[in-house]
């Protein structure tokens, strides 16, 4: 699929542009980060990654309510960064979030799903990264 499909398909639309939203978002990513790590400790690393994984999907969403975008695909996120982020955010950053995108697929759906906890671990400490980084770009584009 590539990002044109993903705005005729609708899988992404123009919206206003909503700092509080995004706002919102990164709260809720940090909030998902913090859920993920209590996951890791208590030994549930499906619960861990799935919570790791969707703060970075709170996280990138923050950056399309910034930029006035409303998803409905997950991949179609992933697309937006990669053309819209590619010198914003590092590539591995975005790499990650793809990879463990598919990684909660499975381990919500999979049948023979097993996750190893540096697995986990990888994925909590990119999330964590991926929240700063994109604060940043956040707050520096309030700020403009």
């Amino acid at each position: 699929m590539k990002l044109e499909e993903c705005f005729k398909e609708r899988l992404l639309r123009r919206i206003e542009p909503d700092h509080e939203k995004a706002k919102r978002s990164l709260e809720i990513a940090r909030n998902k980060l913090e859920m993920g790590k209590e996951a890791l400790d208590k030994g549930l690393l499906d619960a861990s990654l799935i919570y790791a994984y969707t703060s970075m999907f709170h996280s990138a969403r923050a950056l399309l309510y910034k930029d006035g975008i409303q998803e409905k695909s997950h991949i179609c996120l992933v697309l937006y960064l990669k053309e819209k982020y590619a010198n914003s955010i590092p590539y591995y950053l975005i790499q990650s979030l793809d990879y463990f995108r598919k990684e909660r697929h499975e381990a919500l759906y999979g049948l023979d799903f097993e996750i190893k906890e540096k697995d986990v671990t990888l994925a909590l400490q990119d999330a964590e990264e991926f929240i700063r980084v994109v604060e940043k770009i956040v707050q520096e584009t309030k700020s403009k």
